[in-house]
């Protein structure tokens, strides 16, 4: 994109709120659970969205709005996907149990596989990028390793269900969230294992009885924040042992039972959050104060994601299956 090509050379600037709407794009009949910027700096004009429509699709978002590819290789809805670290592959998961590997390219499936669960969370290891993690309707969350199609180790939780999945930098630690809320306990709610040896380092982290739907590391500080059904983000240390923040909680959203995403902007100043009323809510990270609503959508808006090298572009997507991007 000839529009990027000018902040490749250069550090990214300081944030702006977006405030114009500059491309609707339509084409998904289902929800939008997921969007996601490609990593690799010069391709980063494609969004990935994965939607209840049953498919995957890649956009040129910053140039015409259009869609590139449609993937339909899952026969249920489509919970997460995540760009590879080459920006050539699309890792996806569904409630049809499947795993899927997709050349961005051909749209061939290099890797494919059965879970013996309904997938909703998947992430790639940060430093292994044959790595990935996966979890779902079931007490246990798994790593895979895309060179021999297996299942590389078994981290076992107490829980129903994985919500969200979290690697701590370098790769060595990683948090999931669960719906581990009891009446007598809130603790499981967020765990902390080690990515090695497969132990739970902790499951004391966060007290409070809310389920957590998302987390996001900080770009810089070596925190993390926690998205709840309370209606706030929580923030923490994601260092041991992870404490609480108590000074900081950024509210005035609403989750109400939606998979709301929330993520800093890459100068770590901000803190976007989408909100079950369709609004985009941008929060000062150091003062945890609203700085501005965005009435972005309709239906409940599940996320908003700026983009990693131009310096105010975002993207929003809800449950409508509406996906917009600001400027």
């Amino acid at each position: 994109s000839e529009l990027i090509k000018p902040y490749l050379g250069s550090k990214y600037k300081v944030t702006e709120v977006p405030k114009s709407l500059i491309f609707y794009m339509s084409k998904h009949s289902g929800p939008v659970n997921e969007i996601q910027w490609c990593p690799v700096r010069e391709q980063s004009h494609m969004l990935l969205s994965a939607s209840m429509d049953k498919t995957v699709k890649v956009w040129d978002a910053v140039d015409t709005g259009c869609c590139l590819k449609t993937y339909s290789c899952h026969s249920c809805a489509v919970r997460a996907a995540q760009w590879s670290s080459c920006g050539r592959r699309i890792l996806s998961g569904g409630f049809d149990s499947m795993l899927h590997l997709t050349d961005v390219e051909t749209g061939k499936q290099i890797f494919s596989s059965k879970t013996e669960f309904r997938i909703s969370a998947l992430k790639f290891h940060p430093t292994e990028s044959n790595v990935f993690i996966c979890g779902g309707f079931s007490p246990e969350v798994k790593a895979w390793d895309l060179r021999t199609s297996k299942v590389l180790r078994v981290y076992k939780a107490a829980v129903q269900q994985t919500l969200d999945v979290l690697f701590l930098p370098e790769g060595r630690e990683f948090l999931t969230s669960t719906d581990a809320v009891s009446r007598d306990s809130a603790d499981r709610t967020i765990v902390a294992w080690d990515f090695q040896s497969a132990a739970k380092i902790s499951n004391q982290i966060f007290h409070e009885r809310y389920t957590c739907p998302s987390l996001t590391l900080h770009p810089k500080e070596p925190v993390f924040v926690a998205q709840t059904n309370g209606n706030y983000m929580a923030l923490f240390s994601a260092q041991r042992p992870y404490r609480i923040n108590k000074k900081k909680r950024y509210e005035g959203h609403k989750v109400e039972g939606f998979a709301v995403g929330c993520e800093f902007s890459p100068d770590g100043t901000l803190l976007v959050t989408g909100s079950s009323d369709g609004k985009v809510f941008f929060y000062n990270y150091h003062t945890s104060r609203i700085i501005r609503t965005l009435s972005a959508h309709k239906e409940a808006c599940v996320s908003a994601i700026f983009h990693p090298v131009l310096p105010s572009l975002l993207a929003t997507c809800d449950w409508a299956g509406e996906i917009k991007i600001w400027q």
